[in-house]
This record gives structure tokens, sequence and C-alpha cells, in this order.
């Protein structure tokens, strides 16, 4: 890896300044000087990149990923994907993430038990190109709970989305495989869920079968993320130090003061796109507003807008991402989540790209290396033709998104100052998916 030096960018450090017009000077997978334009560094044996004023930013990270959802409209739909193409099909979306400026994220579960680790494998060799990535296990659930859709006369675990568990020993048992299998860290499914018939304000797991889970990945150095939209969810969440809690919606006050007493032990991806785009979007594939507001999601994103409010006034670490892959939210228009985030809990745009920046690097656990331009970290770096500050839209547009650069190395680049990126990049690359509905064709509520 050659040195490059970004030069004439307005640089927005993650560190909530105010962006300033600089230099940021890049060797090998590190930024190693960040200057002012009054004081410029001298760097002749590296390529420059005039930016003519772009916005340079740390690349984001999507908080809640699901690379094996498959833009269906159902989960049976996305677990019937045959394997093989499964994985093909998770390698492309990595790619797409990774273009549209997500050069970290986190699996929230797999739709089959080692996509997500075969595939943060496969990114991590330099076999393709994709985000940095936290790899999950498939959701675990009860009978009959979230993610277990087996049939009575066809009750094959083959054909279950989630991993089934009856008790704390199943529980054991079941940690313990997908620790064997190499995930970062288990998901579990502490609350019910509208679409699935589930009520979203139901708890089914005992406290016990919790409590393995916990003491397991505990013993095995892996954190816990955990579906948790009911407000006896959050509470087990914190009750049982599993560190990463996905929506939140319901939490009561006694929830957010538990919540707010260990805020920096926790990160809250509510994934609020998926109530949105569920309530407005979804009329094409059979469910209409009347119908999604009959399930329930009208009055869940009423509570949760007033809930997500109070947990950022709280302090509470919220981050961008979630559920992206159903048939009306597809893989690529994730970035709606950062105007969401305005328009729903009263985010100021500079919170907002703190939250998919700084705290993505927290969320990451690389806090001292990533999220922010910053001497010494990692170089993950995007160039954006437009001031997200100003309007946050400008993330959903990829054509805006002109240079992604991660660990040093450029992915993507459309901007004219750069050769080809087959000349920057020589790792494998697969082509964009075709009649994919990207953030800036999608209709946006």
């Amino acid at each position: 890896m050659s040195s490059i030096l970004f030069t004439n960018v307005s640089v927005f450090d993650g560190s909530g300044a105010q962006p300033f017009k600089g230099q940021v000077l890049v060797d090998g997978q590190r930024i190693v000087r960040v200057a002012r334009d009054e004081a410029p560094i001298n760097a002749p044996q590296a390529q420059r990149i005039d930016g003519r004023g772009a916005f340079l930013m740390p690349g984001m990270t999507e908080a809640h990923t699901h690379f094996s959802w498959n833009d269906q409209p159902s989960l049976s739909a996305i677990q019937f994907m045959p394997p093989e193409e499964h994985m093909l099909w998770c390698v492309r979306v990595a790619k797409r993430y990774l273009e549209m400026g997500w050069t970290s994220a986190l699996g929230a579960a797999a739709a089959k038990p080692r996509l997500d680790v075969v595939l943060r494998n496969a990114v991590n060799a330099g076999e393709f190109p994709g985000p940095r990535y936290l790899a999950g296990s498939q959701e675990i659930t009860i009978l009959g709970g979230l993610a277990d859709n087996t049939l009575p006369h066809m009750p094959f675990k083959e054909l279950n989305f989630g991993a089934v568990v009856s008790g704390p020993e199943e529980m054991r048992a079941t940690t313990r495989m997908f620790v064997k299998y190499g995930v970062d860290h288990l998901k579990i499914n502490l609350s019910g869920e509208y679409i699935a018939g589930i009520s979203a304000e139901s708890s089914p797991f005992s406290e016990e079968e919790i409590a393995m889970l916990a003491a397991e990945a505990k013993r095995a150095g892996k954190r816990v993320a955990a579906h948790a939209r009911s407000s006896e969810s959050v509470k087990q969440c914190v009750r049982h130090g599993l560190e990463l809690i996905f929506h939140a919606s319901f939490a009561d006050e006694e929830a957010l003061d538990m919540l707010e007493a260990n805020k920096e032990k926790h990160f809250v991806a509510p994934g609020i796109g998926w109530l949105i785009s569920t309530l407005y979007h979804a009329e094409k594939w059979g469910i209409t507003e009347e119908m999604a507001t009959k399930m329930g999601y009208k009055r869940e994103l009423e509570t949760a807008a007033v809930t997500l409010q109070k947990m950022h006034k709280r302090g509470i670490r919220i981050l961008p991402g979630g559920d992206y892959g159903f048939a009306w939210m597809p893989h690529g228009t994730n970035a709606r989540d950062l105007q969401y985030f305005v328009d729903y809990i009263g985010m100021t745009p500079m919170e907002v790209l703190i939250a998919a920046t700084r705290y993505g690097g927290e969320l990451m656990m690389m806090p001292e290396a990533l999220g922010q331009i910053r001497e010494g970290y990692l170089a993950d770096i995007i160039l954006v033709d437009g001031d997200p500050l100003a309007d946050l839209t400008v993330l959903q547009d990829p054509n805006r998104i002109t240079l992604v650069m991660k660990d040093g190395e450029i992915f993507k680049t459309t901007h004219d100052a750069l050769p080809p990126r087959g000349e920057l990049h020589a790792g494998a690359a697969l082509p964009a998916d075709p009649g994919v509905e990207t953030a800036a064709s999608a209709p946006v509520h």
C-alpha cells in the first residue's frame, strides 16, 4: 500500500467538532497526519487526491445487519434459499454495503448457522470486498417463538429459521455449538414480532435460560445481542449483561433507568426503519397501512419514537441500522435510518453522524482505532459529494459517495482525479445485483 494524501477536503473527524478545511495523509492501513489548510502536509512521495471541497468523513458502521436477508417478503422465503446461492448472495450484499460507505457492520443474525462466519473470514482474507464484520449466530428462540417456523407435519430443524431451545441445558448446548462455529456474538429473540403473529410486548424466555446463555457467552468471551422490543426484554438485557440491544420500542421508565445506569455497557440499534417501512412501504407485498396498523406497527412506531427520544436525552448510545434486507426495505437503502433519527428521535445531523462513526468504532470494540479521522486510526474513509450535516439524504445516493477506503485501500471511486477502480484494487469483485432498488430511487416516508 502506498501513501495517499487527501487535499482540499472538508474534514469531519467524528469527534463532534465542526468540519474544517484540511488535509489527511494515509500511509498503509493508518491515518498518519491530519492538518488544517493553513499548515499543509509535506508528503512529496504520496499520491495526491484533490477533493475539490468534498466532505471527508470516517466510514460508517451499520449496527444491525442481516447480510443473509435476501430482499424477500417473509422469513420462510429467506430461509428457503439453498445454502450455495445464499453464500453468494451474502458476498454480493457485503460489496454493496462497502460501496455505500458502510465500512464496518455488526451481524444481527444469520439465516443459516455459518453464513456470517464464512463471510467474515472471506472478507478478512481479502477474497472478496466487504465491510469489517462481526459475525452473529442464528437467532436463538423457543418452541413457537419468533424464528421457529417449522410446521407440524415438517418438524425438521434444517428448515427452521432459528435455533430452537427448551430449557437451560439446551441453551448451553446451542451456545457452545455457535461458539464452536466461530461467531463473534450470540443472538437471542427475547421478545415477539407482530408480522410473525407474536406480540412485540411478549417476553417468552425464562430467566434460567437467559442466565445460561449469558454465562456460556461470558465463559467463551462472546457478547450477546437481543431482539428486545418489550419492556421486560430490555430489563432482561440489563440484568444479564447482554450488551447489544435491538429495538427497545416499549422500554418503560424503569427499563430506561436501568439502561441509563449501565449506558457504558450497552448499545441500542432500534431498527426504526423496519417500523416505518412495514407501516408505509409494504403494500406492494400485501401489507397495507391499515393491515400494519392492525398488527400493531403504528402504535409501536409512535411508542418507539417517544422511547428513543427519552433514551437519547439520557445519553444512551443509539446507532443506525436494522433489519434491512426485506422486500420493502432492500439492502442498500440503509442510510434512510440517518434521516429517520432526525425525524423521529430528534437527533441533530451532527449527533447522527457521530452515532454512525464514532459510536460505530465503540460498537466494533475498536474505540481507539476506528470511527474517527485521527492520527493513528485505521484509514476507513469516505468522500461525499455534498454536506451530510446540511442534508443527510446525500448519503442515500450511491453516486454522491465518490470514494470508499477501508484499511487504507480504495475499494470504490468515481472521483475523476483517480484512476479507474481496477488500477487501485486488485481484489476479487462481483457485479452489482440487477434490478435492486437503490436508496436514491426508493420512496422515503
